[in-house]
């Protein structure tokens, strides 16, 4: 069997369980019941695992190559990297910075542009809005299942990476960027609040994303426009005649948490990205409901 055909039983399973679920969505629990629903379909598709698994190969794939070719020339590659074979906790670190720029922008861009076009795909999109106001119910359903994938794909890069380098390289105190050294308990917390930190960060991203779902009934249409925006946006970020503009760029603060490995932590760049992407949601969560609304759902 098909990836596509399972994911079209699952999404199938999913328009089954929501209509049995129609009496406790009418008595006022049953939002919660639906994005249990809706997190069950998400993690039940052979895709999602398949993407969690691509992600959780970085790491791996950077551990391996250290044990094979030696530790990097220091100042040379991502950051973090000449340190992994001196404390094996940075290989998370490391694998969370090659993550970044492209490879999370690619699974969160699937899970965001399928959340509404994929329904129309599946012809089950008509089927799931059954009550009164289903239509904003199904969208922050939708967008909170993406934001769960947000994190899920974050935490697996994290614990992957701190899993690998536990195995393959010496563990021991951190050195922060600051100079200052911290325990490994310490450090596996800061590890904690940087993934809670690039979890916010996709979290714009998936709002534009489930915006671009609705314009479509094609999901790869927008899966592809979400994923090229968050490319185009660090472009731009690069450029210094456009400095101005930097700071509203939704991947301008993506890799900000690295002043979190400072001693003390510096939370500017965490509250900055956090009110920037909260401004992202806003906006495109707006213009998302506003579209769905007016959309006729024809499959």
């Amino acid at each position: 069997m098909s990836s596509e055909a399972a994911d079209e039983r699952v999404a199938a399973a999913s328009v089954v369980d929501v209509a049995r679920a129609e009496p406790a969505r009418r008595s006022g629990g049953g939002t919660l019941w639906l994005l249990g629903s809706e997190l069950l379909t998400l993690f039940r598709r052979l895709r999602t695992w398949a993407m969690l698994a691509a992600l959780a190969a970085i790491p791996v794939l950077i551990g391996v190559a250290l044990i094979i070719a030696g530790p990097a020339p220091s100042g040379r590659g991502p950051t973090f990297l000449s340190e992994i074979t001196n404390n094996g906790l940075f290989v998370g670190m490391t694998a969370l910075i090659v993550a970044i720029p492209l490879f999370l922008p690619l699974t969160i861009g699937v899970v965001a542009g399928d959340t509404i076009a994929g329904e129309a795909s599946h012809g089950t999109l008509r089927y799931l809005l059954i009550a009164p106001a289903g239509r904003v119910r199904l969208l922050l359903v939708k967008y909170l299942a993406a934001a769960a994938f947000c994190a899920a794909a974050t935490l697996t890069v994290v614990v992957v990476g701190t899993l690998v380098g536990w195995a393959l390289f010496p563990i021991g105190p951190v050195t922060l960027l600051s100079g200052a050294t911290i325990d490994v308990g310490e450090a596996l917390l800061r590890f904690l609040a940087i993934a809670a930190y690039v979890t916010v960060s996709l979290l714009g991203m998936s709002a534009i994303g489930l915006f671009l779902s609705t314009l479509t009934t094609v999901p790869v249409g927008a899966m592809a426009a979400t994923a090229i925006l968050a490319v185009v946006s660090q472009i731009l970020d690069v450029l210094p005649q456009l400095e101005w503009l930097h700071p509203w760029l939704f991947t301008h603060y993506w890799l900000g948490f690295v002043d979190l490995l400072r001693e003390p932590m510096v939370w500017d760049a965490f509250v900055d990205n956090a009110l920037l992407q909260a401004g992202y949601i806003l906006v495109f969560g707006a213009l998302a409901v506003g579209r769905f609304l007016t959309k006729d759902v024809l499959s």
